[in-house]
């Protein structure tokens, strides 16, 4: 990228992570309110990669000591500065969730958080691979929301969404940012997952019904195979 479009990104990234709970609203409900829901309250350990500004813990309903051990990553230092300002009781640490993430040790999480993150990542072998060293083997699982990228109402959306607001923001192309974003598909996302787990459950928003091609996002809860 130029030294212009490393700004951009970054920038854009930011902007999106506020424009969509405000302008968006259902989308964002799912995203955040599926790994909330089917987590239920028996955990202590929580890892969250891509945490962004913390906008999913707005959808947690957390005690004290869950809010102590709620881990927020990410890998833009921006990001993560404004979510220590908001969220000062959780821990945040800037990180690649492709490399080693902090000390933690082999299964020290009971719920491992991955929305709108697994489609952007370049090396996903080694995420998935550190997603699954710090699983708690007997108990834990991971929750993970895709967009059905390739699909044709999700490709139609994003022309009148973060397309639209890219285009209008930055006067220039949305192709190159995109192309360079979602590099991975949900059915390559799934397969790389099914090497370390085993999907228990998908919901599909906005129809329910089992299609790539319908629908905007998928939602997975996976638990980690036994090796």
């Amino acid at each position: 990228l130029t030294d212009e479009q490393k700004w951009i990104n970054d920038d854009f990234v930011r902007h999106w992570h506020e424009v969509l709970p405000r302008r968006f609203g259902a989308i964002e409900k799912f995203n955040h309110g599926y790994p909330a829901r089917k987590s239920g309250t028996d955990f202590l350990t929580t890892l969250e990669i891509g945490a962004g500004l913390g906008e999913h813990l707005e959808y947690e309903t957390l005690t004290p000591e869950q809010r102590r051990n709620y881990v927020s990553v990410d890998i833009r230092q921006n990001m993560i500065d404004e979510l220590k300002r908001r969220y000062p009781d959780v821990q945040a640490i800037c990180a690649d969730c492709q490399e080693k993430i902090g000390d933690y040790e082999d299964g020290s999480m009971d719920r491992l958080i991955a929305v709108h993150v697994l489609e952007h990542l370049p090396d996903l072998p080694k995420a998935v691979n550190e997603l699954y060293r710090l699983c708690n083997k007997e108990t834990g699982r991971l929750y993970v929301v895709l967009p059905c990228e390739g699909g044709f109402a999700y490709s139609m959306a994003r022309r009148l969404s973060a397309q639209r607001i890219f285009e209008k923001r930055y006067k220039q192309s949305y192709a190159w940012f995109i192309e360079r974003e979602h590099i991975n598909l949900p059915s390559e996302i799934l397969e790389e997952i099914g090497r370390h787990f085993e999907i228990e459950e998908r919901t599909f928003f906005p129809l329910k019904v089992p299609s790539i091609g319908l629908n905007l996002c998928v939602g997975l809860t996976a638990r980690p195979r036994r090796r």
